[in-house]
């Protein structure tokens, strides 16, 4: 923990901020990605809710109290302008945020970053199915292996509430596997 506070001071300190900034970016731009990525699923929104993070981040770096990891602060931080991101296009194009992840569902197979085969396709169907705290839940547990601690001080909720939304969104994913 000392050494993260030495970090931080470094953010806030005018003569280093630049330094650490870098190595806040080198250090955490490509987990942030993978984070932002398994939510709004689409690339290029990718980037741009990433760039919108670490400008956030950047921004409210004094007012971080440090009653959690700058890990999960950041996470917190990419989660919010994920989920904000997804509800403003969705609003943008007049359709529900259901019909917006359906959407984008069906243009992953077209995106050239997505890598997947049929049954991870399935497996994002599935996981679409789901409300969003077990959407939630369930990607950084699966696909991010996140410690239920850590998902935990992200999502501000007890570790016995994400087991049981996990528990809840594995039986959901089978059971939508299984049935199609």
């Amino acid at each position: 923990m000392q050494e993260e506070q030495e970090f931080i001071n470094q953010l806030l300190n005018p003569k280093t901020q630049n330094q650490a900034f870098q190595r806040l970016l080198l250090e955490y731009q490509k987990p942030l990605y993978n984070h932002i990525r398994t939510i709004v699923l689409n690339h290029d929104d990718t980037d741009d809710v990433l760039q919108n993070c670490f400008i956030k981040i950047f921004q409210h770096l004094k007012g971080f109290k440090g009653d959690s990891k700058l890990f999960s602060w950041m996470y917190r931080i990419a989660t919010n302008e994920a989920l904000t991101f997804l509800k403003q296009k969705a609003r943008a194009n007049n359709i529900s945020s259901e019909a917006l992840q359906n959407k984008t569902l069906d243009n992953l197979e077209a995106d050239v970053f997505f890598d997947g085969n049929e049954m991870q396709l399935k497996l994002q169907r599935a996981i679409a199915t789901l409300p969003e705290k077990q959407q939630l839940v369930f990607k950084m547990k699966y696909f991010q292996e996140l410690k239920y601690e850590e998902i935990s001080e992200i999502l501000g909720t007890t570790v016995g509430g994400l087991k049981a939304s996990y528990h809840l969104a594995v039986k959901k994913i089978e059971s939508f596997v299984s049935s199609t």
